[in-house]
C-alpha cells in the first residue's frame, strides 16, 4: 500500500488522501490551472529555482495571483520534501508538483486560488528498462497546440492533446512515448519531454517557439558544452529521426531516456548511443549519484 504522503493544500499540511477540490473548481472544470513538477536526488530538490521561475511565468502569463510569492513556493516545497523525508528510504526519491487553479467562479471573480503542493515516489521502471534497452517514440498526427492559441512556454493542465497523442501512439506501439509536431509538420516535444537527436556527433533539438523550456532539456545543453558536444536548435523533421545516429527524451524523472525506435523503425544500432549514455552519466556526476544504478535498485521489475 502506498504511504499516505503529506501535502500542503491552501495553507494546510495534510495527507494527499485527504485533498479535494470542488468540482465547481476551475482548475477541474475548465482546466484553468497552471503547475510545475521537479524531482529529488538523495532527498535534495534539483533546480528547485529554475522550476518556481518558470511556476511564476506561468502564473503571470494566465494571470493567477497565487497569494504567495515565489520565495514562500520555495520555502513550502522545501518543507513538503523534509516532512515526507521519513518514506524516501523505500521508494528512493520524489517527485514534487505545484499546482494552482484560478479558483471557484467567473472570469473577473476575486476568487481565492487553490494551491497545492504534492510529492509522489519517482516511477523507475521504465526508467530502469529505457537505459538498458531503450524506449521506443512515435510521431503522432496529433499535434501541438499552436503557439498563436496558447504558448507551449505555459506549463498547464489544459492538455487533452498531449492525452490523444498517447494513445495513438501506444495503438501504433505499445508502451511508446508520443512525439509531437507543429502544423508545418516539425517536431517540437512530447508528452511532458523535450527529444533530441545526434546526426554526426551533433546534439539537435527543435527550436524553443513551439515547445515548453524544459529545466530538464536547458540541464542538457549544460552538460552537452561541459563535454564539448556542439549542440543545435534547429527545424527537425520525422526524417531526421530515421536517420539519425541516437535519440533520446529529456523529462524530470528519468533525466535522459534514450530512445532506439520511432514509427516501429530502428534508429542506428537499436542501442543507446553513446552521447547519450556520456550525457547521462555527466548528469549523475552532477548531482553525486548513480542514475541508472538507483533505477534498477528501486523498480519493481528488478530481479
Amino acid at each position: 500500500m502506498m504511504n499516505d504522503y503529506i501535502a500542503y493544500f491552501n495553507g494546510d499540511w495534510i495527507p494527499y488522501s485527504e485533498v479535494m477540490i470542488h468540482p465547481s473548481d476551475r482548475g477541474f472544470s475548465l482546466g484553468d490551472v497552471v503547475f510545475d513538477t521537479g524531482r529529488t536526488f538523495n532527498g535534495v530538490p534539483f533546480k528547485l529555482k529554475e522550476h518556481i521561475d518558470r511556476l511564476y511565468r506561468s502564473l503571470t502569463y494566465v494571470r493567477i495571483d497565487p497569494r504567495l510569492s515565489p520565495e514562500d513556493m520555495i520555502e513550502i516545497t522545501e518543507e513538503l520534501i523534509s516532512r515526507n523525508e521519513p518514506y524516501r528510504s523505500k521508494v528512493g526519491d520524489f517527485t514534487f508538483t505545484q499546482f494552482v487553479t484560478r479558483g471557484s467562479g467567473g472570469i473577473g471573480k476575486d476568487a481565492e486560488p487553490t494551491v497545492c503542493v504534492r510529492v509522489v515516489p519517482v516511477s523507475f521502471d521504465r526508467s530502469a528498462e529505457g537505459y538498458k534497452s531503450g524506449v521506443s517514440g512515435v510521431i503522432t498526427k496529433t499535434q501541438s497546440y499552436n503557439p498563436s492559441s496558447i504558448d507551449p512556454k505555459i506549463k498547464h493542465w489544459s492538455r487533452l492533446n498531449f492525452v490523444l497523442a498517447e494513445l495513438e501512439a501506444n495503438d501504433l506501439d505499445p508502451g511508446s512515448m508520443a512525439i509531437l509536431t507543429d502544423a508545418n509538420g516539425n517536431i517540437t516535444e512530447s508528452t511532458g519531454s523535450n527529444v533530441f537527436i545526434v546526426t554526426d556527433g551533433v546534439l539537435r533539438t527543435a527550436k524553443d517557439d513551439a515547445l515548453l523550456q524544459g529545466v530538464s532539456r536547458a540541464m542538457v545543453f549544460d552538460l552537452a558544452k561541459k563535454l564539448d558536444i556542439p549542440v543545435e536548435e534547429d527545424t527537425l523533421q520525422p526524417y531526421d529521426f530515421y536517420t539519425c545516429d541516437e535519440a533520446f527524451f529529456s523529462t524530470t524523472s528519468p533525466c535522459i531516456l534514450p530512445m532506439t525506435k520511432v514509427d516501429l523503425r530502428t534508429i542506428s544500432d537499436g542501442k543507446p548511443g553513446p552521447v547519450t549514455m556520456q550525457l547521462l552519466s555527466a548528469w549523475g556526476e552532477f548531482v553525486g549519484m548513480d542514475i541508472i544504478d538507483q533505477a534498477n535498485h528501486f523498480s519493481s521489475n528488478r530481479s
